[in-house]
């Protein structure tokens, strides 16, 4: 029978320590010398080392820390595109519109002008309610596109996207890369 880890956490170290201490009675060993034995049980080479490991953890995790990602609204916003990564319908709630709006955007390519048959090519490909107007205006009132005021000229703004966003294109990229794909393999037959 094969035995299941049962994981410690162990806020404090020394707390841990001292009550440990107080259970082992007269053969305890010092509480510096205790402390010292329960991190080398946990994997480091004593004390010092597991408190430097985990400065450096803290310190990393400061700088590096992004905001977790809504993963209900990715998977409310990927319920409104189908298997091949086209938008189905306009989503009725402004967070999911505005997260589907940059699944677009993500196809718009970066520093290059459009004229607006352009973009409505692009974005009637991917979509398939047919309201293209609808797409381009709210992304420009979003701020994913510009535009001259003539109306030629679209670009997409460069931006870092939301965490959501960033998981959002990532499997519609997957998603368009199968489409890509199954339609190279059409136009070979």
């Amino acid at each position: 029978m094969t035995r299941k880890p049962l994981p410690l956490q162990v806020d404090d170290l020394s707390h841990f320590s001292r009550a440990l201490s107080r259970q082992l009675g007269e053969a305890s060993p010092s509480h510096l010398t205790l402390m010292n034995m329960l991190a080398r049980a946990a994997g480091f080479q004593n004390l010092q080392h597991q408190r430097a490991i985990q400065a450096a953890a803290r310190r990393l995790t400061k700088t590096t820390m992004a905001p977790a990602a809504d993963h209900r609204l990715i998977e409310r916003t990927l319920g409104h595109f189908d298997d091949q990564g086209r938008l189905l319908r306009w989503p009725s709630k402004r967070a999911v519109q505005t997260l589907a709006l940059f699944g677009l955007w993500s196809v718009f390519p970066a520093d290059r002008a459009l004229q607006e048959a352009q973009v409505n090519a692009l974005l009637i490909g991917e979509h398939r309610f047919r309201d293209p107007a609808t797409l381009r205006r709210t992304m420009i009132s979003c701020g994913l596109l510009t535009r001259q005021r003539d109306g030629s000229d679209y670009r997409r703004i460069e931006q870092e996207p939301t965490a959501e966003a960033k998981a959002l294109i990532s499997r519609l990229a997957a998603r368009r890369k199968q489409r890509t794909q199954a339609e190279a393999q059409i136009t070979r037959r």
